[in-house]
């Protein structure tokens, strides 16, 4: 499938997702409360942090079918599918079981209620667990239809889990029982189903071969990039979850359920960068297995600049106009001044974190798990301290705080390692120009969206100009891209195959 198309593919399903995402929250909070919504951000805490049992799998399979596909083998991809799919679904119960048994003593010592009862919240961390278990192998699965760039067929199955996960969710509440027991229970049925059309849609684009069994000598020949990924993981959902972790011991329930209210809205901005790397990826991967590093610099750069001319206006639309955005969603002040703040810091941090996505991509191209893994250790022992230290003292906004100082380091150290060992000399002009130019045209229009809004009252008006300079800002970064880039572009868009 040609790159233009995997990547309108993974931006409907993210765009989608994240609508209809977006758009069931009002319906939580009004069946549930703030509270209760507290234990579904716990929730995605909880299953973000259980990906570190993944092993780095998923990745690898994602790689591996990548390298199949460019070989002409892709049937082969199977045997080494077939092995990792018993690891995966074993894996799933042994998570039910451990979440089980730590269900009771997470409602009584981690979480904090006013409103709801300690065995309510222990059967909804028990349910919990059954949520992740039976959505667990849709990664694997996911994982081996990217790497064959088949996003179409993936996002398909995603967008329609995703509607029925999210307004079946609604629904319940609203019609059989307004209790977080009954949402958890309606996703762990949505979860098995989302799973199972996966696996059955890997296999029909993969392809049986006639004998398939557990076969150790596939697992030892991907073990070594499998580790480093797993590593990488581990380190990476650290950094990226820890916020929530801390935060959610630190802070009662209903102001963590702010915090996860904005990290909500900000994780709009990866309804972008996820369908960009997912398409990017194998793509690079290719070009590098067939030793092209003019066409690798070329997309590399392209990528970063097209993401970053897009995802920094909307990014400054949620900066400048978060409180407005707020007020309308969930139609109440007081949550929307809480969140706010929360919201425009989260936001920063959020879209230098997306432009970073390319460095990585990058390295996992070489199979260079170490440098991640490198730059993330490096990053831990800064982020650690910060975190603790700003949470201490300014609560959740705290937490917002030194996730934006992390990205900024993130963002410096992480081009600076990076290019000292691939596509070398190029990170500076990397980080001036491909990231620089549609930052700074953000940040100008933000700044006199900031100042054009101080004499308008209404919420509607605000966000209507905030279109009006993202998409200035998006068209004069486009207008500033060089001949060759635009070049690029039109050539895969019309002739990428």
């Amino acid at each position: 499938m040609r790159l233009s198309g995997n990547l309108f593919a993974g931006l409907a399903n993210s765009i989608w997702s994240a609508l209809i995402g977006l758009a069931v929250v009002p319906f939580y909070l009004k069946y549930l409360g703030i509270e209760a919504y507290g234990l579904i951000g716990f929730f995605v805490t909880t299953q973000a942090l259980l990906s570190l049992l993944d092993m780095g799998l998923a990745p690898t399979i994602n790689r591996e079918v990548a390298r199949y596909s460019a070989s002409g083998n892709l049937q082969e991809a199977g045997k080494l599918l077939h092995t990792l799919a018993i690891v995966y679904w074993s894996m799933a119960g042994a998570i039910a079981l451990l979440i089980l048994v730590l269900a009771p003593l997470i409602a009584e010592y981690w979480l904090q209620s006013k409103q709801l009862s300690p065995q309510s919240i222990s059967h909804a961390v028990m349910l919990m667990g059954l949520v992740v278990a039976c959505r667990w192998p849709i990664g694997l699965y996911q994982g081996a239809l990217i790497g064959a760039q088949r996003l179409a067929v993936s996002s398909s199955v995603s967008i329609t889990m995703a509607t029925l996960g999210s307004l079946g969710a609604v629904l319940v509440l609203a019609f059989v029982s307004p209790t977080i027991e009954a949402f958890f229970i309606w996703q762990a049925g949505i979860g098995l189903v989302y799973a199972v059309t996966m696996r059955w849609a890997a296999w029909r684009v993969i392809g049986r071969l006639k004998w398939l069994r557990f076969n150790v000598d596939e697992l030892k020949r991907i073990w070594h990039f499998s580790v480093g990924m797993s590593g990488v993981a581990l380190s990476a959902t650290v950094l990226t979850q820890l916020d929530k972790v801390i935060l959610s011991k630190m802070l009662g329930l209903e102001e963590f359920g702010h915090y996860m209210l904005a990290t909500v809205v900000v994780s709009g901005l990866y309804v972008l960068i996820l369908p960009m790397f997912n398409a990017m990826f194998p793509r690079l991967t290719t070009l590098v297995v067939a030793g092209d590093t003019g066409k690798l610099t070329d997309l590399y750069r392209l990528g970063t600049r097209m993401l970053a001319t897009v995802l920094f206006p909307i990014a400054m639309v949620l900066v400048i106009f978060a409180e407005d955005l707020i007020r309308i969603w969930v139609g109440n002040q007081d949550i929307a001044s809480s969140v706010a703040p929360i919201i425009s810091l989260l936001a920063i941090g959020s879209a230098l974190h997306g432009v970073m996505f390319f460095p990585y991509a990058l390295q996992l191209a070489y199979g260079m798990t170490r440098l991640p893994l490198i730059i993330n250790a490096l990053l831990m022992i800064v982020l650690i301290p910060l975190i603790i230290f700003f949470a201490l003292t300014y609560g959740a906004l705290g937490g917002a705080i030194a996730w934006l100082l992390f990205h900024v380091l993130y963002m410096l150290l992480g081009t600076w390692l990076t290019h000292r060992h691939l596509l070398k000399g190029l990170g500076m002009i990397w980080l001036t120009q491909d990231v620089g130019i549609p930052f700074v045209l953000s940040f100008l229009a933000g700044l006199a969206g900031y100042y054009v809004i101080q004499n308008s009252d209404s919420s509607y008006m605000k966000l209507m100009l905030g279109g009006v300079l993202a998409l200035t800002a998006v068209l004069f970064s486009i207008a500033m891209l060089p001949t060759y880039m635009r070049t690029i572009l039109l050539q895969n868009i019309r002739h990428d195959k």
